[in-house]
């Protein structure tokens, strides 16, 4: 068996399944056969020409799989294992890596430096898992094994949407007590409410316009829920915090409206953590910045990742805290990916995350 079925950009506008060959992988390497993946918002980005990749990438960077093939030079793993790695996945050998940030990791350097995102490589640089088989870059430092008690699905959301959720709650500083508001509740804010939750806010607010995705926030941690089609969200989180503003405010959709309105929520110095990906410039108001002297502090993340990362999210997991398993709304094979895509880009049926099978 040398060639695989794969998704693969064409054009903008276009993923499909093609037929390519199994990859060959270095020392380093290893080839795992891909069990279950999924479709990420930043697919879409991807499929629509937003975000540019090179025609015939395979792309998706989520993987769980099993171990078909490990490099000469990986040690710690062994053939036919159970693993996840992470979306972004780390060499550990760039210098913005070495200082602390494993997502910037990857040494894509130009004229001016290394280039942001230098660690998400899945998809984006090479490619990636949305495929029955996928090579993993630097293998040992970015397998994590998955214990036999969970399945695929309860570990299906620790590559990306989990470790970037998380991040936002991480960046936000958020400490016991505080006030959080987290503005969109798809897959990665769900996951920021439930990070948010599990860094000891005491009253989460959540704002989206869909009722249901509302009702499943209530499960993993929201205390307050805003439909910004019934109420004036800024309004309402001023009076709901007595006029002080929140502690934390966590944008997860990347536009200027949800952007703006988490600035507004912000106490004086407070913290606007953003997880969006966004398409078009930003504008920050006068008025919202307190011209610049409301202490305020606003910080972007990008999913961490490094096998180190992916085992301690398999931990809350495995520790029943949080339960994301009820995120995957749909399931398709991999044959099906391109009626998988169409559905999710289109945010139909009431779909959060879909799984994508291969066997």
């Amino acid at each position: 068996m040398t060639m695989m079925k794969a998704a693969i950009f064409v054009e903008p506008g276009r993923i499909e399944l093609a037929d390519k060959k199994i990859p060959d992988i270095g020392p380093n390497d290893a080839l795992i056969r891909i069990t279950t993946t999924t479709i990420c918002g930043t697919d879409v980005h991807i499929m629509k020409g937003e975000y540019p990749v090179a025609p015939g990438l395979t792309v998706g960077h989520e993987p769980v799989g099993i171990i078909e093939k490990l490099g000469a030079n990986v040690r710690g793993y062994e053939e036919g294992q159970r693993v996840i790695a992470g979306a972004i996945c780390p060499g550990f050998t760039s210098y913005a890596c070495q200082d602390g940030h494993s997502a910037q990791d990857g040494g894509h350097q130009h004229a001016h430096g290394y280039k942001p995102m230098g660690g998400w490589r899945f998809g984006n640089t090479i490619d990636g898992v949305q495929a029955e088989f996928a090579l993993v870059p630097d293998a040992e430092a970015n397998l994590t094994p998955v214990p036999d008690g969970l399945t695929d699905e309860q570990v299906l959301m620790c590559p990306d949407i989990m470790s970037t959720g998380f991040a936002g709650a991480e960046s936000a500083n958020i400490k016991i007590g505080d006030l959080v508001a987290i503005f969109a509740q798809g897959p990665i804010g769900l996951c920021a409410t439930a990070g948010a939750r599990l860094r000891g806010a005491s009253q989460i607010i959540v704002v989206d316009g869909i009722e249901e995705r509302l009702n499943v926030a209530r499960s993993m941690g929201a205390d307050i829920t805003l439909n910004f089609n019934k109420v004036d969200v800024v309004g309402e989180i001023l009076k709901l915090t007595g006029g002080r503003g929140v502690d934390a405010s966590i944008e997860a959709l990347g536009l200027q409206s949800t952007f703006e309105a988490a600035l507004r929520v912000l106490k004086p110095g407070g913290t606007l953590s953003s997880l969006g990906v966004y398409s078009s410039d930003l504008t920050i108001p006068l008025g919202a910045l307190h011209a610049g002297l409301g202490d305020h502090r606003i910080v972007t993340s990008l999913c961490p990742g490094g096998k180190e990362r992916m085992r301690r999210l398999i931990n809350i997991v495995a520790s029943g805290r949080v339960d994301f398993s009820g995120l995957v709304t749909h399931q398709f094979r991999l044959d099906d990916i391109v009626a998988a895509y169409d559905l999710f880009s289109h945010q139909r049926d009431g779909v959060l995350k879909v799984a994508i099978t291969t066997g």
